[in-house]
C-alpha cells in the first residue's frame, strides 16, 4: 500500500526570517523523514506575484528558498521539492476551479480581508489565491496538507470545490485533510499581537541575518511588565512570544523552559534566546552557503523535480478534461 500523498509550498516573496523555519522548514524535514507520506513540497512563485514584487529580483528569490529548502534538511531523494510556475497545470487547474468555486466563500475568506485592508490597489489574484491554493493541492491526490489554523479556512475550500467538481462531474479528486501543526506561532519582536512579517524587517530576525543582527534585535524586543520568565500570552505577550521562539530551536515546552530560568532576568534570557537560534542556525548557514557556490546543481535538483511533480501533475489534468468532455483521451 503507498503512503498517503502531503503537499505543502513556501512563497518566495523575499527573505525568510526564523517563523518560517520553525512552522515550515523543521516541520517539513520532520515530516520527510517520519517516513510516513510521500512529500511534495515546491516554491509558491506564482501566490508571490499578488504582492509587489521586483521582476529583476524575483529569480533570486525563488532559488533562495531552494537553497533554504535543502540547507534545512529537505532530501531530494526523500521528497519532490519543484518550482510551481514549472508545472503549468497548475494555472489550468485554477481556471477550471474557478468556473465552480462560489464567489460568496471567496468575499468570506478572512486572509483576503485582512489583505485587502493593508493593500491600496487590490488585484484579483490576491482575491483568487484559495482557488489556486486548491489547485495545488488537488492536482496531486493530496491527502494530507499541513497548515497552521490561519490556512484552515483554505483547506476548507479546497475540500469544498473537491466536492463540488465530484458531484457535478464525476469522482475524480480526492478531499485532503489538514495536519495540524503543533509549532509555535512566532509574533513581531516589536508587537507580539502580529505575526512576525518580513515586510517589517526591524522586528523580524532573518535567518541570513548576521549573528549581531540577531543579538541586537533580541535585546530590543518588547518585554512586560515583571522579571519571571513564565509563559503567560494574555498579560505578559512580549516574553510569551521569545519563550515559544526558545521552544522552537530547543523543542523543550514552555513548562521546562520557565524551570530553566527560573530567577533568570529578561536581559539574561533575551541573550539565551539569541544564543540559542545563533547555534541552531549555524549548521543551516553554512550548508546554504555551501550551496550557493553550486547554483547549478541546485537547479538541476529544482529540474528533477520538476519532471516528477510534471509527470504526476500532467496525469491528473488529462484526468481532468476528460471528465469534462474537453478531450476523447
Amino acid at each position: 500500500m503507498s503512503k498517503p500523498i502531503l503537499i505543502s509550498g513556501i512563497q518566495s516573496s523575499g527573505k525568510l526570517h526564523i517563523g518560517n523555519y520553525i512552522s515550515a522548514l523543521k516541520n517539513f524535514v520532520y515530516l520527510q523523514n517520519s517516513g510516513r507520506y510521500q512529500c511534495y513540497f515546491f516554491i509558491a512563485d506564482l501566490h508571490s506575484l499578488t504582492s509587489d514584487f521586483s521582476p529583476s529580483e524575483k529569480y533570486k528569490q525563488i532559488m533562495d528558498i531552494a537553497l533554504s529548502f535543502l540547507a534545512a534538511g529537505i532530501d531530494p531523494k526523500k521528497s519532490t521539492i519543484f518550482i510551481q510556475s514549472q508545472i503549468p497545470e497548475h494555472s489550468e487547474l485554477t481556471w477550471i476551479l474557478n468556473t465552480i468555486a462560489p464567489f460568496g466563500e471567496l468575499k468570506r475568506m478572512v486572509q483576503f480581508k485582512d489583505k485587502a485592508s493593508r493593500q491600496d490597489d487590490v488585484n484579483v489574484g490576491l482575491f483568487d489565491y484559495p482557488v489556486l491554493q486548491a489547485a495545488d493541492i488537488l492536482l496531486y491526490d493530496a491527502e494530507i496538507v499541513p497548515v497552521g489554523e490561519d490556512q484552515v479556512q483554505h483547506l476548507e475550500l479546497t475540500r469544498t470545490l473537491a466536492r463540488k467538481f465530484n458531484s457535478k462531474f464525476k469522482k475524480i479528486f480526492i478531499e485532503p485533510k489538514e495536519l495540524l501543526t503543533e509549532t509555535p506561532k512566532i509574533m513581531s519582536l516589536s508587537d507580539p499581537s502580529k505575526k512576525m512579517s518580513k515586510s517589517v524587517p526591524e522586528t523580524c530576525v532573518f535567518l541570513d541575518d548576521s549573528p549581531e543582527a540577531i543579538r541586537e534585535k533580541i535585546k530590543r524586543a518588547t518585554t512586560d511588565s515583571g522579571r519571571e520568565v513564565t509563559y503567560h500570552p494574555e498579560t505578559k505577550p512580549g516574553i510569551a512570544n521569545l519563550i515559544r521562539i526558545y521552544q522552537g530551536f530547543s523543542d523543550l515546552t514552555a513548562k521546562e523552559i520557565e524551570h530553566k530560568f527560573s530567577g533568570v532576568n529578561y536581559g539574561q534570557f533575551k541573550k539565551e534566546v539569541a544564543e540559542l537560534i545563533i547555534e541552531s542556525l549555524r549548521p543551516f548557514r553554512a550548508k546554504k552557503k555551501l550551496l550557493s557556490r553550486k547554483i547549478g546543481s541546485v537547479e538541476k535538483i529544482m529540474d528533477q523535480g520538476r519532471k516528477k511533480a510534471s509527470a504526476k501533475a500532467s496525469q491528473k489534468m488529462k484526468q481532468v478534461k476528460k471528465v469534462l468532455g474537453l478531450s476523447k483521451k
